[in-house]
């Protein structure tokens, strides 16, 4: 069905019922997006985003109805991104595949230019135009999620979920103030413009244009 929907937006449609069939297919053909669900013959779908990730950086939508957040927190860590719980409008499905195309569109032009923001993963270090943020433990997890999107958008929760020193039960409101404090930091280097953004009903943009 939702094959048969998605190729009325122009979007070309190959499906596979087993995952192993995906995953051979994803070696013979050049794909824009994966739109993965959970609960397949022979391989949970988790691990096949994990499958999926070992060798290539496609985007990947779940749709499933398993609606656990640890499943939604897994899926997310282990490099989906995003995560579509049944059931749903598929209009909003195919709003989230044109935002996610468009993002990848945007982020690939002048890629090789001098990067803007440097993480260091292992010193949990953020530096910005080659100046060290003081940033706290919680700042340092927002800003570098955001880093490794950079033009692309990331939902609030997906940045709630996914810090490691955020606690699961905090409003999404306290990611609002966590970058409001990160945006004051960015200032104090460069006032010239404002380096994230918001973007209505998803999350935020860091943008390096």
């Amino acid at each position: 069905m939702l094959s048969s929907y998605l190729t009325q937006y122009d979007m070309e449609v190959i499906c596979a019922e087993e995952p192993y069939i995906g995953l051979s297919l994803l070696t013979q053909h050049q794909f824009d997006l994966i739109i993965l669900d959970l609960t397949l013959p022979g391989m949970d779908g988790l691990e096949v985003v994990q499958k999926i990730r070992e060798n290539s950086n496609i985007p990947i939508i779940i749709s499933s109805a398993r609606d656990d957040i640890t499943d939604k927190v897994i899926g997310l860590e282990r490099g989906a991104d995003d995560y579509m719980p049944k059931p749903y409008d598929p209009r909003e499905l195919v709003t989230r595949i044109k935002t996610i195309l468009r993002r990848m569109v945007v982020a690939q032009p002048k890629e090789q230019k001098e990067e803007l923001f440097t993480v260091d993963e292992k010193s949990r270090i953020i530096t910005f135009k080659g100046n060290l943020m003081d940033l706290t433990a919680a700042e340092y997890d927002i800003l570098s999620m955001l880093v490794h999107h950079q033009n692309g958008s990331v939902s609030r929760e997906q940045l709630l979920y996914e810090s490691q020193h955020i606690d699961d039960d905090s409003s999404i409101k306290n990611i609002d103030v966590i970058i409001s404090r990160i945006r004051q930091k960015i200032a104090h280097i460069d006032d010239s413009k404002s380096y994230i953004k918001p973007i209505r009903g998803v999350g935020y943009l860091l943008t390096t244009k």
